[in-house]
């Protein structure tokens, strides 16, 4: 790793001082005006009363790859929560989604690699393109029944979404400064599932006389994949993350000068400098497992058509709402940021006990006595709605917790970059088994148990690295370990004795 200091450019805070340290310091630069770079990236823009940050800034960065996600993972988040996605025989969904995430489970874990060297910017864009592929599968399917061409979507899907959601990790995890992550996972996750809401509405209107069980319309898979051809073609729209400045004047945290073989080391040196992530894996493997009792096992086969299809709605518009609230929480500066990571531990220990306790009451149906299927005029539609929304709430406190136990892990681009990879793969490897297992008709209750089972088995790996782990800030130098940047990239010019050669970095 290259030296940090300089005789050049001397380095007046302290070894020890942290982003957040300097962050807070630096508070006031919110309302003052930071020495920004020449060019149009750097520039605000008035919208009325608003003030809109520059372009190469966290703020808009963030809110361009959220829109992304909203326009690709959104769509495909609506389409698999109409359950089965959108057929009425779901074993086309289930292999689909089982060559998702088998593909998803490999590419995630080294994804990151693949970002550090790609960036950002062709990360985004090319993987997105994927999605468009996956939604085609089923118009396909719609048409000609041509089981083989969903499953091979799902294939090429998998490979994409790894590389998509490791380069999301990057920006929404490294490019904030630490006292705001969870704010910028709040923002993310609004607009995001804001994605599957509208995503949703669309089969609803379409659908909306459809009262008993069925396939949605082909024009509904349409519509998705005119949406994430559009989320493709907006991720090419990012800036590098090199050209990216905060209000304080400081920068992401990168590896300067990426190569093939110094990520692929980067992957290993991550998991010998940082064993304890391997703590948080059977975390990151519950995170998706639980969405196919939720979509297959719950909203498909007890609702009509039209039902799921507001179901749908719910869920989604409900995972906004938890992601705000505990965005907005975990960032509150009245507590110290080790407390306030025990407090959202032990609020997910409730929130799973509760919530899916509630869903062991109603769980009493099987795969050959389904009992009532639920239209939203039907006695009794309102307990089962309720606890939908509370499922998808759920999902996002659960996702958004863990998002920001990363972040408070490290501030470094590059590790977080791995650490989305890590996340990401294992996530789709317990996605994948669970597909398969429903794709083989295990009885649902089987499939209650082992989300309720591991979601609560995750929390108790995770909780060494809640308590041992998550510090009140975290030291700039071991932020730059395992890269090659140096203090003089990431801090602003008036951080440095010699103003002369600060003035010239501005």
């Amino acid at each position: 790793m290259a030296d940090d200091k300089s005789p050049a450019l001397q380095y007046t805070g302290s070894p020890e001082q942290s982003l957040e340290g300097h962050s807070a310091q630096h508070d006031h630069n919110d309302h003052h005006e930071v020495v920004l770079p020449t060019g149009w990236r750097y520039k605000s823009f008035k919208f009325g009363p608003l003030t809109l940050p520059w372009y190469a800034s966290p703020e808009f960065q963030v809110t361009l790859v959220a829109f992304v996600c909203f326009l690709c993972p959104g769509m495909f988040n609506a389409v698999n929560g109409l359950g089965g996605g959108g057929q009425f025989n779901p074993e086309a969904s289930d292999d689909s989604n089982v060559a998702v995430y088998a593909t998803f489970a490999v590419f995630g874990f080294f994804a990151g690699t693949i970002v550090n060297n790609l960036g950002v910017r062709y990360s985004l864009g090319f993987a997105g393109f994927g999605y468009a592929l996956y939604v085609s599968g089923y118009l396909c399917y719609s048409y000609t029944a041509n089981f083989g061409y969903v499953v091979f979507t799902g294939a090429m899907l998998g490979v994409c979404a790894g590389i998509l959601w490791s380069a999301q990790g990057v920006v929404m995890l490294s490019y904030p400064p630490e006292n705001k992550k969870g704010r910028f996972i709040a923002l993310f996750w609004i607009i995001f599932n804001l994605g599957g809401v509208i995503g949703a509405l669309v089969p609803l209107g379409q659908n909306i006389h459809v009262t008993h069980k069925g396939s949605v319309t082909p024009g509904t898979y349409i519509g998705f994949l005119v949406l994430c051809t559009c989320g493709a073609l907006l991720g090419f729209t990012l800036c590098r993350a090199s050209n990216v400045i905060r209000r304080d004047g400081s920068k992401v945290i990168l590896m300067r000068h990426p190569t093939v073989k110094s990520e692929f080391l980067g992957l290993f040196e991550t998991l010998k400098s940082d064993p304890y992530i391997v703590l948080l894996f059977p975390m990151f493997f519950a995170s998706n497992w639980f969405y196919t009792y939720q979509f297959n096992a719950f909203n498909a086969p007890k609702f009509d058509v039209r039902t799921r299809a507001l179901n749908n709605v719910l869920y989604w518009s409900a995972q906004m709402v938890g992601a705000g609230i505990f965005g907005l929480l975990l960032d509150l500066k009245y507590f110290r940021r080790s407390t306030r990571a025990r407090a959202a531990w032990v609020a997910l220990l409730v929130l799973t006990l509760a919530i899916w306790g509630g869903g062991y009451a109603f769980q009493t149906y099987t795969r050959s006595d389904l009992g009532t299927i639920y239209d939203w005029t039907t006695d009794g539609y309102v307990g089962p709605m309720f606890l939908y929304i509370f499922y998808g709430m759920y999902d996002a406190i659960w996702q958004t917790c863990i998002y920001w136990f990363m972040g408070a892990l490290t501030n470094s681009g590059r590790k977080l970059a791995y650490f989305a990879g890590f996340y990401k793969g294992l996530q789709s490897t317990g996605a994948a088994i669970i597909f398969r297992l429903d794709g083989l008709h295990t009885p649902y209750i089987n499939e209650f148990a082992s989300s309720w089972g591991l979601l609560l088995g995750g929390l108790l790996f995770a909780l060494p690295v809640i308590v041992m782990k998550i510090k009140d800030t975290t030291p700039l130098q071991q932020d730059l370990k395992l890269t090659d940047a140096t203090v003089a990239d990431v801090l602003p010019p008036e951080n440095f004795a010699d103003t002369e050669v600060g003035a010239e970095k501005a």
